[in-house]
């Protein structure tokens, strides 16, 4: 897992240039671009022997298969800086990668949020 891209902030340059290109497919409530959940990533961030984070698997395998949106995973125990932003959640959930949950994941709201 090392040499992996840090993880952008939401609302970034890149971001809004992406949203912009894409198009208009529609708006949420809040005014953003809706995302099919095809187009969305989900990020665990966990560690190797974490049983919590062998759980969030699990859902996020499952919903990512129903949903189609893809899914990767990080370990804190090879990125200095994903350790000291997360080592007290573990296992942390990141859409799109914004932060949605932590320590134990529900697969209905996951779904939710995937626009699913």
């Amino acid at each position: 897992m090392g040499g992996m891209s840090p993880l952008l902030p939401r609302g970034n340059r890149r971001d809004r240039r992406d949203r912009d290109e894409r198009g208009d497919r529609g708006r949420t409530t809040s005014g953003r671009a809706a995302v099919p959940p095809a187009e969305r990533t989900v990020t665990l961030i966990g560690k190797p022997g974490c049983h919590l984070c062998d759980d969030a698997r699990r859902v996020i395998e499952e919903v990512c298969a129903e949903t189609g949106a893809s899914w990767e995973e990080r370990d804190i125990t090879q990125d200095a800086e994903l350790h000291r932003l997360y080592w007290e959640q573990i296992p942390v959930v990141l859409v799109d990668g914004a932060q949605h949950d932590f320590w134990r994941v529900d697969p209905a709201r996951l779904r939710r949020a995937l626009g699913a």
